[in-house]
């Protein structure tokens, strides 16, 4: 950064969490919301189109969560540097978003001062962890403790995203519209994505994607 401000894309589903975060940012010098998006597909869309410097991201969103959509930014857009935002001091979120390519997590109870430095940390192309994240957690990831059986790793991104999908309530044949796949793809996917997590029925994957955090609990 040489004195421009930095373009931010602001990814949160909930207007006015959404609604707080602008204010916050927009009291801020120097910084300047150039596109918001309600879930993570509008958000690639918003981001392929203003190319921000950095975007903050919600993690728990519908139709494409926070971990998976970081995952296709980093791939796409690797210029384009992701804080995530998170409620929860957990584990899971945290190595799933650093793993995907997240250059930061903040807690959402985070004071504007931490906002602040998050956001222009990561816009100098360093990183930043909310202090509230808890060292044990930072530790386990450095070095590479913690994971658990059954987690995304033993899933394909696609059958991330249908797990998702299936656990917000999608049949196979919208899922197959959303993600432009067959029914029989989709089919597919999801009798092997059962298996490598040896759940056997729906009431299952949604506890499963409540407990990842791809969907809220109160769903």
């Amino acid at each position: 950064m040489t004195g421009a401000a930095i373009r931010i894309v602001l990814v949160e589903d909930h207007e006015l969490v959404r609604a707080g975060f602008r204010s916050l940012i927009r009291s801020l010098s120097g910084m300047d919301i150039v596109g918001e998006a309600a879930n993570g597909r509008q958000a690639l869309t918003v981001i392929g189109e203003q190319m921000p410097d950095v975007v903050l991201m919600d993690i728990t969103m519908p139709d494409l969560n926070g971990l998976n959509a970081v995952g296709q930014v980093a791939a796409e857009f690797p210029q384009v540097r992701v804080i995530m935002l998170s409620m929860h001091d957990n584990e899971e979120y945290l190595r799933q978003a650093l793993q995907a390519g997240a250059a930061g997590y903040l807690l959402k109870d985070a004071d504007p001062a931490e906002l602040e430095l998050a956001i222009r940390s990561v816009a100098r192309g360093g990183s930043y962890l909310s202090p509230g994240v808890s060292h044990h957690v930072v530790n386990d990831y450095v070095r590479g403790r913690g994971r658990e059986p059954g987690g995304f790793d033993a899933l394909t991104p696609r059958q991330v995203e249908i797990v998702q999908l299936i656990a917000e309530g999608h049949t196979n044949a919208e899922i197959a519209k959303i993600l432009d796949l067959s029914s029989k793809t989709v089919e597919t996917h999801r009798s092997q994505l059962m298996a490598r997590l040896q759940i056997h029925d729906v009431t299952g994957i949604v506890r499963y994607a409540v407990r990842m955090g791809l969907v809220s609990s109160d769903r």
